[in-house]
């Protein structure tokens, strides 16, 4: 088996910082700006809560409610997935 092999300085949750994530936790989904990570939490900037998602194929989610707050702390162990998505 061929594999592809991309080095990069960051790994992970940094290799996103800076970027609109999707963060998918135990009982919410969140999205906004990764601006923060340290060992316990993460941070986001203009963060939302996702509701509904609708297809994943649309360029926005169907239910997406902001929290109105400039930013909003995740604690890493709820984190069950994250990436760039909508």
């Amino acid at each position: 088996m061929k594999t592809l092999i991309q080095e990069t300085k960051e790994k992970g949750l940094e290799s996103l910082m800076g970027k609109k994530v999707t963060i998918f936790c135990c009982r919410y989904i969140y999205t906004g700006e990764l601006i923060g990570i340290d060992e316990q939490n993460i941070l986001l900037k203009n963060p939302a809560i996702v509701y509904e998602t609708g297809p994943f194929d649309k360029k926005e989610w169907q239910d997406c409610q902001s929290l109105n707050i400039p930013e909003w702390y995740i604690a890493i162990q709820s984190i069950e997935s994250y990436g760039i998505l909508k």
